[in-house]
């Protein structure tokens, strides 16, 4: 009796899951800020929803498990991807600014995965200088990448791809799938640049939402009234540090899409020039062309969800592989004026993370428990039933994807951010699941938030009588979590440079 081969492959997941080997497939992007996922009900979540925006990755949660707590350590890529690697905060993986890379000798998931029998691929955004990605096959960024014909580093070393990004990698990856030994199981990284800033999308892309109005934050014109002296002084102001030409394409090179830039871009651009906005006029503009590019490039992101996605039903591989969808970091749509990353505060602390375990995972559920990035390589080294070192920072989600919170699990968030850039400054601080709690050290000051009361993080509390207590519990525990996770930090000691490697790989950050 012959079988049909699409029964077949169904039939060797379904084998597989029942032996506990579910394959994973984890989709990374960078800057993915959960305001402009539509499943996650935030402030632009709706007009995602009515725009389509992110119907894959909706599809995506609809099918698994969304976390609304989800957060990372030290919002800036290298940091966060290192944590996510590790399962370490940045003062012990050695990765605390951008571009370095991991601590030698330092244990990273991929390796175990590996070790578990799994067969693995890394494929777009790295970003950690040296670090090798201890995979079977890779095909990795240099720095940040390009979204156009961007390079990749291989094991024969730089080739030069043609296209858009954000496609290729999903090609890479679909082609990986496709001759990969499908006796054994395997794990798929897929790493995209897109969001990420300068924000350029596919020109199929280049005049979708064009005629639409973004609905704007109520504090697109904050005045930072209310909080220290580290909102007034940083650099991420739309109306203030926005480019007009790598950030929003006036005056700006048109490349080899010339024809189609002129045809999308060039009317707007001359009635821009015509109108020679100021002040708030020309921080509205600034904001709708913004994110109207930034959601471009989230589009072609869902585009290659829904392509994987499309790919495992295809190939009877949905019931046995584990999707994961995450990014490095929370962003900025304009809340206090601003765009980019950086602070402890709501809008760049938290990351989106979406995953499907058919079988395991409740379709639709909604895990409250407080996670972080710290936790995604033990969940994965426990998915493939590989062997978890002791000393992480991080705990596995498998229980918690199971529905089984431990009794024990955190009820505080450890951050710290450690690189001045784009004037922010320097902090570290603690989350709890009402309070937020940020030390800037090199002003000696301090911000309490209850986010019960003031979602929107507009009036530091650290000095009100009323909570006085709360901030002297608050106090105690991130003292309790600087002691635990980098016992020997001193805020007061001098800078020390980064290792010669570490600079080299430094030539894109100012677009960080």
């Amino acid at each position: 009796m012959k079988l049909k081969a699409g029964l077949v492959a169904g039939l060797i997941g379904v084998a597989g899951a029942a032996a506990g080997t579910p394959n994973i497939v984890f989709i990374f992007s960078d800057d993915h800020s959960i305001q402009t996922i539509g499943a996650y009900g935030a402030r632009l979540s709706e007009f995602c929803r009515q725009q389509n925006v992110t119907p894959n990755i909706d599809r995506l949660a609809a099918a698994g498990a969304l976390f609304p707590n989800s957060f990372c350590g030290n919002s800036i890529c290298s940091p966060s991807r290192a944590s996510v690697l590790t399962g370490l905060h940045s003062s012990s993986n050695g990765v605390p600014t951008l571009g370095l890379p991991v601590r030698a000798g330092t244990w990273m998931y991929p390796a175990a995965v590996r070790a578990a029998g799994y067969q693995t691929a890394a494929l777009g955004k790295w970003h950690l200088g040296n670090t090798p990605a201890n995979t079977d096959y890779w095909r990795l960024f240099p720095g940040q990448g390009n979204y156009w014909n961007p390079t990749v580093l291989g094991p024969g070393g730089e080739e030069k791809l043609t296209g858009y990004a954000t496609d290729l990698l999903t090609d890479l990856g679909l082609a990986w799938l496709k001759q990969r030994d499908k006796n054994k199981p395997f794990m798929l990284l897929l790493h995209h640049k897109a969001p990420h800033r300068p924000w350029e999308p596919p020109t199929r892309y280049y005049r979708w939402l064009a005629d639409v109005k973004i609905p704007e934050p109520p504090t697109l014109f904050d005045d930072y009234r209310g909080r220290g002296t580290a909102a007034h002084a940083q650099k991420l102001e739309i109306g203030r540090d926005m480019t007009l030409a790598s950030d929003l394409k006036v005056r700006a090179g048109k490349g080899e899409h010339a024809a189609e830039f002129e045809a999308a871009f060039g009317t707007r651009n001359a009635a821009f020039e015509k109108a020679k906005l100021e002040g708030p006029a020309l921080t509205r503009w600034k904001y709708q062309e913004y994110v109207k590019d930034y959601l471009r490039c989230v589009k072609a992101v869902d585009d290659s969800v829904g392509r994987v996605l499309d790919y495992l039903k295809a190939e009877g591989l949905e019931e046995n592989t584990v999707v994961v969808y995450a990014s490095d970091q929370g962003f900025y749509m304009g809340e206090h004026g601003w765009f980019d990353k950086r602070w402890i505060y709501e809008e760049s602390l938290h990351m989106p993370l979406i995953i499907r375990w058919p079988g395991v995972v409740k379709p639709g559920s909604r895990p409250t428990p407080l996670v972080q990035n710290i936790d995604y390589a033990a969940t994965f080294v426990e998915i493939v039933g590989g062997k978890i070192p002791d000393g992480l920072h991080g705990r596995s989600l498998v229980p918690i994807l199971r529905g089984e919170t431990p009794a024990d699990w955190r009820k505080s968030l450890y951050y710290h951010y450690y690189d001045p850039g784009h004037g922010v400054m320097k902090h570290y601080g603690v989350r709890t699941d009402r309070y937020t709690l940020a030390h800037f050290y090199p002003v000696k000051e301090w911000e309490l938030y209850d986010l019960e009361k003031d979602p929107q993080q507009l009036r530091s509390l650290h000095a009100e009588s009323a909570y006085a207590s709360t901030l002297t519990g608050l106090q105690a525990e991130l003292e309790r979590l600087r002691q635990r996770y980098e016992p020997g930090f001193d805020p007061q000691a001098p800078a020390t440079p980064p290792p010669a490697e570490g600079r080299k790989k430094k030539a894109g950050k100012k677009k960080q």
